[in-house]
């Protein structure tokens, strides 16, 4: 496969295959892989939960700007919490590196996928539903995004296969 010039950045929420589909299409595509809720535990050194639990929802979402502002994402696949969104900053430093990609899922089907969002380390405020904070969050997703892929009934290879079909076109 040719090199890609460019990195793809995946947004949307959680459960909608951000790190999985990246980690297979980062190897199909001969890209680095990262995941930026990692980036932000290894600086942070305890978990996104932690975090909310700690110091508040804002203090995450603060937090993932000033980690995500401060890395390179050249000739990579990025996996970007569902929370990156939220800072203009951020996803103008994100799209600098490449395409920005919306994993477009719906909500019955997140709540499918994921059992349990206690844990996760969600930057929501304490009073916000899984649906209100998915409709809060998809006009974000909508206006960052390049292209959007629908993955509610799209196996992870087929949502890579269109993925590359539009950065190879591009």
């Amino acid at each position: 496969m040719n090199q890609n010039p460019c990195s793809i950045i995946l947004i949307g929420m959680p459960g909608s295959g951000k790190s999985t589909v990246g980690v297979i299409l980062a190897k199909r595509m001969n890209l680095n892989f990262i995941d930026t809720d990692v980036l932000i535990q290894m600086s942070e050194k305890r978990s996104l939960q932690n975090i909310v639990d700690r110091d508040g929802y804002m203090a995450l979402r603060k937090t993932e700007e000033r980690v995500l502002l401060r890395h390179d994402y050249t000739h990579c696949v990025v996996a970007t919490g569902g929370s990156a969104a939220y800072s203009v900053p951020v996803m103008a430093h994100l799209k600098s590196f490449g395409i920005i990609v919306f994993l477009n899922v719906d909500l019955d089907t997140i709540k499918k996928r994921v059992k349990d969002f206690t844990g996760r380390g969600l930057a929501k405020r304490p009073d916000q539903t899984l649906g209100d904070l998915f409709y809060e969050r998809f006009d974000l997703y909508r206006g960052y995004a390049d292209v959007t892929i629908d993955g509610n009934t799209l196996t992870q290879e087929e949502v890579c296969g269109e993925i590359m079909e539009h950065c190879l076109n591009r």
